[in-house]
């Protein structure tokens, strides 16, 4: 049985920031703020496009203003609702509100690209979630927005989005939405469009686990996921005499979140 040469310790989830800490950006003001979205109370704009970067991706919330989505622009807002009733009395960083805009913002990002949850986890789209401002928390506001972004928050810009990005992964998408990365390995180099000269493509994931599961340790999921990439990527590249693969697996508080995916890379050199 074929097997890679090269087994690469995984990376973080390429959003985790996004996704599980309440405000791992620093918090910063946003030096192209709307002072009408400043500390609103109201639901953002559905459909919306911004100029977003990855330094505003990191924080809880976002004022960024609008821009026209024919014209240039990194972001486009896919999903806003009212919170459930739950987080009322919630504090601004509860953890279930992290866990709450991860089940939420992910289905609904799926069903607005078309595309299922292992293709999305390939793709060098993301999304990332806001909540009001603390001062807008205070006074009672109780939203959620999830936007699509061009990128993830390791990356060092933001790709520009058609003027919507609803239904781009139907079918068979252009390399120019998959992942790649270039680089000697998968971990620490910054994951770039498909278009671009490459050394590494996600080719496949695997589910690890289902939902209601525990999560069996950090020891388990890399075999697992380990193992499946040796057989999975083999057959992507149709079982040459030698290749390289590299895995990307996740962790307990990613787990918490809701991920129960890995996924495989193949080494193409492209």
């Amino acid at each position: 049985m074929p097997r890679g040469r090269t087994l690469l310790r995984a990376i973080a989830l390429t959003a985790s920031c996004l996704l599980l800490a309440a405000g791992c950006g620093d918090g910063g003001a946003d030096p192209d703020a709307d002072p009408d979205q400043v500390d609103s109370v109201e639901q953002p704009e559905l459909g919306a496009c911004r100029q977003l970067t990855p330094d505003d991706v990191g924080r809880p919330d976002n004022a960024s203003r609008t821009v026209e989505c024919t014209e240039r622009h990194t972001a486009e807002t896919y999903a806003v609702g009212e919170l459930p009733s739950q987080f009322e009395d919630a504090s601004y960083d509860d953890a279930e509100l992290a866990r709450f805009a991860y089940r939420t913002c992910s289905q609904e990002f799926e069903d607005f690209l078309g595309a299922d949850e292992s293709l999305v986890m390939r793709t060098v789209l993301s999304w990332a979630w806001f909540r009001p401002s603390e001062k807008a928390w205070e006074k009672g506001a109780r939203w959620y927005r999830c936007d699509v972004v061009g990128g993830a928050e390791q990356s060092r810009d933001f790709v520009l989005l058609p003027r919507t990005a609803k239904g781009l992964l139907l079918g068979s998408p252009p390399d120019k939405w998959m992942v790649c990365v270039k680089g000697p390995s998968v971990s620490g180099n910054v994951k770039i469009p498909c278009n671009l000269r490459h050394t590494w493509r996600a080719v496949t994931t695997i589910k690890v686990g289902l939902e209601g599961d525990s999560y069996p340790g950090d020891r388990m999921v890399e075999v697992k996921t380990r193992e499946f990439c040796s057989d999975s990527v083999g057959a992507w590249m149709n079982y040459p005499v030698d290749y390289d693969f590299a895995y990307t697996w996740f962790h307990e508080a990613e787990w918490a979140a809701g991920n129960r995916r890995s996924v495989c890379w193949a080494k193409t050199n492209q």
